[in-house]
Order: C-alpha cells, then structure tokens, then sequence
C-alpha cells in the first residue's frame, strides 16, 4: 500500500480546544493515521502530522479545511509566525511505495477541491510548482495575509486555483509535494531581536548562509527571549548538528549564549541518529519523534 505524509500547517496555536477538534475530525478519517499534533502559542500555529494512501491523506485534507475555515478567523490572528492562511501550507511527502510525481498529482487535485469547495485561493510549491517563482514558500507568503488581495490583484500572482481575491477570514493556502523537512528553532539567552534577525541572516540560504536552510529571527514574547526559527529542507546537505553550531557560533560572535534547541513534530530517523541530542541542548526529545518509529506503533 502507498504511504503519504501530510503535514498541515494551521493558523491557531492558542485555542487548544479548537486545535483538538480539527485533529479529531482529522482522526477520524477511515484509513488515516494521525502521528504528531505540536501547537506553538508564540508563533500562533499547529503542526499536524499524518499518513496514509492518496484517497485518504485527500479527504482528511478537505475534513481538515472544512473544521479549519468555521473555526479560524485570521483577521483577529496574531502570531509571530508568518501566515497567509487559515491552513496555511500543505505538503505531501513521499514515504512508501509512491513517487514524488504521484505526490504532485495529489497535490494538484486537492488544491483544486478546496479551491471549488471552499473558496479559498490555491497556490501551488516545491515540486508541485506551476512556475519557478512559485517554488519557495516564503516568495508565496510574503505580505502575509495582510497583504494578500494587493498581491492576488497583480496578474503575475493569480493563484493556480480559485478565485483571485482572498477569503475573507481564511485567506489563501498553498499546497505541494516535497521531501522531508525538519523544523528546527534554537532559542537564545537575550531579549535582542537584532541579534535573532542578524543570525537568522547570516545562517539561511537566501543570504549566502548554509544550504538547504531557511530562518527566522523571531520574539518569545512570552519568556522574554529570542529564537532562531529554522526550516531544514534538505537535511542530507546541511544537518541538524551543522545548522545548531552554525547558529552558535554567530550568537557568541555577538555577545549572546544559546539556551536550548528543539525539534518540532517528527523527524527522519537519518537525521537524528548520529546527533547528540546534550550537545544540540535539545530542551526536549524523545524517540517518539522519529517518523518511522511512530509509524511503526501505529501499524
């Protein structure tokens, strides 16, 4: 049987109850099998992980944007992290006896059926990507829900489907296919947002940084620190270990200490296995997190 990974990403990460009624209507989707549900109050944003067959992983996709839509409004949503929708990106990921071209045609035909259900302008990325343009999800988000119906209104961004003006609570969304991402965020011993922002710089690809890494300079407001917000893209080019001693030793270059790392939802089990887990100063990590461990206690 084909296995997909789908990683959802919501634009709600305070509102607990919210969050558990969008994962157990998600859950409860026959032949789909929830793994990780991970919410962030500072970013606002939950993470959920699940897998399953095309005709599967798709319904609990459209379930997931129904519940998500009725339930968050992002013209009351703040958060740190940057959103231009109510399900703010969508990936499938290739796992078992699938190809990424099967996962593109998925992606594709979802993106239509939310489109046409709800409403909600789709655009495509990573692999899935109609244009070269369109690849990078950061390229998509930027202006961010705010700025969503000036960006819709230029003909070089009219989205793959749907209506060429945003939702009026959900915004838009973008849906694609890729390989295994890792988010990986480390958190420093300052309040100083210039220094998150400058290392966040210094450290992704965009800016001449590491490969295959994209970053973020972000406030905790809530413990009065800062954060290096990572996405790993590739992490067989730049790994966990690399990315962490990288952050470091940009922080001690100006004056400030790494306090802790984390790794949030699930990880490849070739990513992790040869780090250590007391020198990444992971504040938490179990091998409840490696994907294929979960996997294999829920089969």
């Amino acid at each position: 049987m084909s296995l997909i990974e789908c990683v959802p990403n919501l634009s709600e990460g305070r509102r607990r109850d919210v969050v558990d009624a969008i994962v157990t209507a998600v859950r409860a989707t026959p032949g789909v099998r929830v793994l990780d549900a991970v919410s962030d109050p500072s970013h606002n944003r939950s993470v959920i992980t699940m897998i399953g067959d095309q005709a599967a992983i798709k319904a609990a996709v459209l379930i997931l944007f129904e519940r998500a839509i009725n339930a968050i409004d992002l013209r009351a949503h703040r958060g740190e992290h940057p959103r231009l929708g109510a399900v703010d990106v969508v990936p499938f990921i290739p796992i078992a006896d699938i190809t990424m071209a099967e996962c593109v045609d998925l992606a594709r035909e979802t993106g239509s059926a939310v489109a046409s259900r709800f409403g909600v302008p789709v655009f495509l990325y990573e692999e899935a990507a109609t244009a070269a343009a369109r690849r990078n999800l950061a390229d998509i988000r930027r202006g961010q829900f705010e700025g969503l119906a000036t960006k819709l209104a230029d003909p070089a961004w009219r989205p793959d489907f749907g209506p060429a003006a945003p939702h009026p609570s959900a915004g838009a969304t973008v849906i694609g296919a890729r390989m295994p991402l890792i988010a990986f965020n480390v958190n420093l011993a300052t309040n100083r947002l210039d220094i998150a922002k400058q290392i966040a710089a210094a450290v992704r690809q965009s800016s001449g940084g590491l490969p295959a890494v994209k970053a973020l300079g972000v406030p905790l407001l809530d413990r009065g620190i800062v954060q290096v917000s990572m996405n790993l893209t590739n992490y067989q080019r730049t790994s966990i270990a690399t990315a962490f001693a990288a952050v470091k030793g940009e922080a001690e270059r100006r004056g400030a200490d790494v306090l802790e790392s984390e790794i949030v939802g699930l990880v490849p089990a070739g990513a992790i296995t040869w780090a250590n887990p007391k020198e990444l100063l992971l504040a938490t990590f179990s091998t409840n997190q490696i994907l294929e461990t979960r996997i294999a206690r829920v089969e």
